[in-house]
């Protein structure tokens, strides 16, 4: 939509999830080298136009395209990270360059599937390349649909301030030099160029094929076609052409650093073979490290069909085995809803609907009245329909084809009567084309080890299942796989997506030694998880659990959690169109505190604003969201949203389990103000008790005041997270910066032990929310700076609970004080690793 002749409105040219740019897993991207913008992870499959415009740049390898708006801006459509590196595999252009599109025009077609198995993200750019000429705001929308209002740019009216002289000089120098990045001078490693270019007053270009571009320009550069390893000529002419051609030379003859593979799990990590002979390479559905025998899956085979039969009897034998097939998806349906398995149980509610869908059944019953057995009926309606989905070009519709051929497999097996029950040795490492979510639940009941499928995608059924009962998962790793003899030992890598086909024994007795000593340390863990934390000299750490529902605070309280050390009440208030009603609200509190038997629940009041938006509470636009509207200054801005959840907290019971923490805290006014609206709402409830009410620690201003805190708070809590972000100035989302922001960092830690000293002035207590709860390495320390609650992810309440009865409280006390005085977080870490080694 144009305003005027400068002012333009974008729509969203793809549907998904919006991210800041700054949030991409990509440090030039991230770091805004390229230019200010937006990122989106696509839902659908095609491009769209964001406005009208010309195309004036389409990337050599077909995953990007660039559009000039009629106002001059010029845009930058990027499907995926790293997507060059799939040379055209997987993208369908329906533009050319040149073309005048309009609004809306689909420009370019990308297999999803494909290009997810393949590439490091599906995360897509667009980038406002020129942007030194326009101003952009930002809409702060958690998701769009492609159409929908995105961005808004306007052209600056001021003057553009007065550039360098680039060429005053006469001095010139120019080089040659091959271009290392993979994949070619495509947008990435183009900014690069630019930026490096930037930094010096000469003018500079590179030609290639007898085209030149400047390094100025971002589109021009990307123009020039340059592929990895072709030779270019750098020229660069002005009074520092030297500097700036080494510079350039530098940075096009470095490739940009491959961070696409996290490693392995700490505790699993162990040295790999240094040949990548006999090799299988695969995409992650579900991680770990595994060793054993590969055990091949042959696909059901039918006899050979006379079409002679009688239509009754066949549909009297399909309709049995409907039946029995339905019972069986409804036990498990069942299992799940026992063990609250949301995911597994979304996926055999969708079986059970493709069960009793009237096109199979139609389809299958026209078959068997021309005379076709009931086996050979319902198999060729199941392919009609896969056929179908797989046809219509969206790769999350044709994944659901692999759920039809699951039911297919089930009624089949009933309709022949054949046992489900794979023959299968111990420990098997289970090979296949593709595995259907029914098989795995049948294989993890049998003690499979692993799971390595030929086909199959990361996002998959079968991939949800295979990560929630924590067996490793390789797909996509190719038709080769199946042609592997059975039986023989390997080694499944899935954090690394390696299949190792003939490890020696060395590899073998490694991985063994590794999975075991886990083993044995989990299930130690986990038999000694409801047991007190106490250290060797006899200290008391209560380990709770963070949670976000009564379902996972059940789960936390069967774990071994001494209680709730924060529970996230957002979960009431997000992905609704209203806000939850005091009703609401007091009930589901109450589900929390009754799910933890005895045991004391913190429940944190709305911390919205900043990341967390509200459709219902539409809040201003802020340049800096973090440090604007959040937490306990959205409750002074909207006080009918705290007084309704405050007087829904005061009526659980018994009220004396509950405590009330208060979020971004920054003076003692605030928590009276708080003290004293319980007060009054209590009065009016007609209530003589409240529950506990502290403060969570979580910007510097609120540790330095701790101790006039501590003073009218009933405890303080620590959250890490964002007291390491507002007190390292680091964005923690961002992806540049993410190793840096280390809340064992000496600054973090004397904030800690300053919040420590201060609660103790008043007899308070003090506890850790944030992820440094969850980090073993940092146990010893907290404990050692006056912690006494670590609240975790609810499956680690074993292993620290493990971590606190190894270390003597007065050791920590003597070995921590020293580390504030240490000159960064990998010094501390190193620090802590030797004073309190991890298990290995």
């Amino acid at each position: 939509m144009h305003n005027n002749n400068n002012d333009l409105t974008l729509s969203a040219p793809l549907s998904g999830p919006v991210l800041p740019l700054h949030s991409v897993p990509d440090p030039v991207f991230a770091s805004g080298a390229m230019g200010d913008g937006v990122a989106i992870d696509p839902l659908n499959d095609t491009l769209h136009a964001p406005c009208a415009g010309q195309v004036i740049q389409i990337a050599r390898t077909g995953h990007a395209v660039t559009l000039r708006a009629a106002n001059g801006a010029e845009w930058l459509l990027h499907l995926g990270l790293d997507t060059v590196e799939l040379q055209g595999e997987g993208f369908a252009l329906l533009v050319e360059q040149g073309q005048q599109v309009s609004a809306g025009q689909p420009l370019l077609r990308v297999d999803l599937d494909h290009v997810a198995q393949h590439c490091r993200s599906l995360i897509s750019l667009m980038i406002l390349t020129n942007g030194e000429h326009f101003e952009l705001r930002h809409l702060n929308l958690s998701s769009v649909k492609v159409g929908e209002p995105l961005l808004h740019v306007s052209r600056r009216t001021d003057a553009p301030r007065p550039e360098r002289s680039r060429a005053d000089s006469s001095e010139q120098a120019s080089a040659l030099i091959r271009v290392a990045h993979r994949g070619g001078l495509h947008a990435r490693p183009a900014a690069l160029v630019r930026q490096t270019a930037a930094a010096f007053n000469s003018h500079s270009q590179l030609t290639f094929n007898d085209k030149s571009a400047p390094c100025t320009s971002l589109i021009a550069l990307m123009g020039l076609g340059i592929g990895e390893q072709d030779e270019v000529r750098v020229s660069c002419q002005g009074d520092d052409c030297q500097a700036a051609l080494q510079a350039l030379l530098k940075t096009l003859g470095s490739a940009l650093a491959d961070d696409a593979h996290a490693p392995a799990p700490a505790a699993l990590q162990v040295p790999r073979p240094a040949s990548e002979d006999g090799v299988l390479q695969g995409v992650c559905a579900a991680p770990g490290l595994v060793c054993g025998p590969l055990v091949r899956l042959s696909a059901m085979e039918l006899p050979e069909d006379s079409g002679q039969h009688q239509p009754e009897s066949q549909r009297l034998a399909l309709s049995t085995a409907l039946e029995q097939v339905r019972g069986d998806i409804l036990r498990t349906l069942e299992q799940a809803r026992q063990r609250r398995d949301q995911q597994e149980q979304d996926i055999f509610n969708a079986h059970l609907g493709l069960l009793e869908d009237p096109t199979l059944l139609d389809a299958a019953d026209a078959a068997i009245v021309q005379g076709r057995a009931a086996t050979h009926a319902w198999s060729a309606a199941i392919a009609e329909q896969c056929q179908i989905l797989q046809q219509l070009g969206n790769p999350l519709l044709a994944e659901r084809a692999n759920d039809l051929r699951d039911l297919q497999q089930r009624v089949l097996r009933a309709l022949l009567g054949e046992a489900w029950q794979y023959q299968l040795p111990p420990g098997a490492l289970v090979a296949t084309q593709e595995l259907t979510p029914s098989d795995l639940l049948q294989l993890s009941a049998q003690g499979v080890a692993g799971l390595c499928m030929a086909a199959g995608g990361a996002t998959s059924h079968v991939a949800i299942l295979a990560r929630g009962k924590g067996l490793p998962c390789l797909v996509a790793l190719g038709p080769v796989l199946l042609e592997i003899e059975g039986g023989q030992t390997v080694v499944l890598d899935a954090d690394g997506g390696r299949l190792e086909l003939a490890p020696d024994p060395q590899r073998i007795a490694q991985v063994q030694e590794a999975v075991a000593a886990r083993r044995q340390r989990r299930e130690q863990q986990r038999q000694q998880a409801r047991d007190p934390a106490l250290t060797r000299d006899g200290q008391p750490i209560e380990v709770a659990a963070n949670v976000a529902s009564s379902a996972e605070a059940r789960d936390a309280h069967q774990g071994g959690a001494d209680g709730v050390g924060l529970l996230r009440t957002e979960f009431l208030f997000v992905d609704r169109q209203t806000a939850p009603d005091e009703a609401e609200q007091r009930q589901a509190y109450q589900a929390v505190l009754d799910a933890m038997g005895d045991k004391p629940v913190i429940i944190r009041t709305i911390d919205v604003g900043g990341d967390k938006q509200l459709d219902y509470l539409p809040l201003p636009v802020e340049a800096n969201p973090v440090l604007g509207l959040r937490g306990i200054r959205l409750a002074q801005a909207r006080p009918e949203l705290m007084d309704q959840q405050l007087r829904a907290l005061l009526q659980v019971s018994p009220v004396q389990r509950c405590r009330v923490m208060l979020p971004m805290v920054t003076e003692v006014a605030e928590l009276l103000h708080i003290r004293q609206r319980l007060n009054q709402l209590a009065t009016e409830l007609g209530l003589t008790q409240q529950p506990e009410l502290g403060v969570m620690i979580e910007v510097p201003a609120a540790a330095l005041m701790a101790e006039h805190l501590a003073k009218h708070a009933d405890f303080l809590s620590i959250g890490t997270n964002d007291l390491s972000q507002y007190t390292l100035a680091m964005d923690r989302d961002h992806a540049g910066l993410a190793a840096r922001v280390d809340a064992l960092h000496p600054a973090l830690l004397r904030l800690i032990a300053q919040t420590c000293s201060g609660a103790e002035r008043h007899g308070r207590w003090v506890g850790v929310c944030g992820a440094l709860a969850s980090d073993p390495l940092a146990t010893p320390v907290l404990i050692g700076l006056g912690v006494r609650e670590l609240s975790v992810s609810p499956p680690q309440v074993g292993e620290i609970k493990d971590r606190v009865r190894q270390l003597d409280a007065a050791e920590c006390r003597r070995l921590s004080q020293p580390l504030l005085d240490l000159p960064g977080a990998v010094a501390v870490r190193e620090a802590c690793a030797r004073h309190w080694p991890l298990n290995p």
